[in-house]
């Protein structure tokens, strides 16, 4: 995510692919096998987020990746994709608003993983 250039809706459409099994939902185009999307997510889920994935894992409940340019998108399986954009980072290099407010979002719509 850190050399793209692409607005929040952008992104989090770029991201819907992961969202249904692998497969683009406007063109039905296949990306990835359900199986290597499921490992995708996965990774995203242990991985996307440098030091701070267990933290992101357990506030927000979505396989994400965040960029150093303040972006982050999250996914949820068979449900959504969303992203947010805030500059200003934490400590461990992830955006500190859009971490708030994805926390924010999957515990009043109830929409994570877990």
């Amino acid at each position: 995510i850190c050399s793209l250039e692409m607005n929040c809706k952008e992104l989090s459409e770029s991201f819907l692919f992961l969202a249904n099994n692998g497969v683009v939902p406007h063109t039905g185009e296949r990306i990835l096998s359900p199986s290597r999307t499921k490992r995708t997510n996965a990774l995203m889920q242990t991985c996307g987020f440098y030091d701070e994935a267990g933290q992101f894992t357990f506030k927000v409940g979505l396989p994400g990746k965040s960029g150093v340019g303040g972006g982050i998108v999250a996914v949820h399986p068979e449900k959504y994709a969303i992203a947010v954009w805030s500059p200003r980072l934490n400590k461990k290099g992830n955006s500190y608003k859009g971490m708030l407010f994805l926390e924010e979002f999957t515990t009043k719509t109830k929409l994570s993983i877990f």
